[in-house]
């Protein structure tokens, strides 16, 4: 390939990724039913195994042709951004429909759950407890990214290494406290609407959180390797910006959710 053309915009090489990625998912999917139906896990392992290793050559490729061949021009850049944007804007829109479902559910209860919220039997956490903590927890990754991206964007490589690291440790440190939530939770995603809505709210969000953080311990590799600049960065302005979506789903979902709906 030559990077000599009369456009400043990047026609992508033929790569397997897409292929590989598509076939990975499919096998999760298909492991994922597997092991719903007969507790057998092997399967979804190795789907799961196959979208890692294409996500890490993938992200590669991606980074060598942005940090090495100078391929990510400014027009390219403008392009990612702009589908960064539409991909947080789909986001916000998928957990718009689960506040939907929840507030459809809890603002006119039916006679079938007693007609009251919480449902009769149901006993909902205390917001004052661990997702106040959670609160907490990730509005000061929220302070570390933007410490983060502010270092980088005044060269200061060891500031932006060290903030980045606590945002990372922060973003496990949430997800290690859900899970301890969701063990030590007294109803089940199977105790009415609000199981169901609970559990695939906030269950979503901690998947978000993961992504982000691997997102985040991809960009803390990158940095240590050198690869961004104060002026060429947008991997890193990415993983910033989806970090601050997941921060304020989080908020709106601890005011209604676990304060208000409790």
């Amino acid at each position: 390939m030559t990077n000599h053309s009369n456009h400043p915009f990047h026609l992508v090489d033929q790569s397997p990724w897409p292929l590989t990625g598509a076939i990975g998912a499919m096998i999760t999917m298909t492991g994922l039913i597997k092991w719903f139906h007969q507790f057998n896990n092997s399967l979804m392992m190795l789907g799961i195994i196959i979208m890692i290793l294409t996500m890490i050559q993938w992200w590669r490729d991606i980074t060598r042709e942005g940090t090495y061949q100078g391929l990510h021009t400014k027009f390219v850049t403008k392009g990612l951004r702009w589908g960064m944007i539409l991909f947080i804007i789909s986001e916000v829109f998928f957990f718009i429909s689960f506040f939907w479902a929840f507030f459809h559910s809890s603002l006119s209860p039916t006679i079938e759950i007693g007609s009251y919220w919480p449902p009769s039997g149901i006993q909902p956490f205390n917001p004052l407890q661990i997702p106040l903590l959670n609160t907490a927890i990730l509005l000061s990754s929220g302070v570390t990214i933007t410490w983060s991206h502010h270092s980088l964007l005044n060269n200061n490589f060891n500031q932006t290494l060290q903030s980045l690291f606590f945002t990372i440790l922060l973003g496990l440190y949430f997800t290690i406290l859900q899970a301890y939530e969701y063990i030590e939770a007294p109803f089940t995603i199977a105790d009415s609407i609000y199981g169901a809505s609970f559990f695939m709210a906030t269950g979503f969000h901690g998947l978000h959180v993961m992504i982000g953080t691997t997102f985040l311990i991809t960009c803390l590799m990158r940095h240590y390797m050198y690869h961004f600049s104060s002026f060429h960065h947008f991997g890193f302005e990415a993983a910033a910006w989806y970090w601050h979506f997941v921060d304020v789903v989080w908020l709106f979902l601890y005011m209604s959710i676990y304060w208000w709906g409790s």
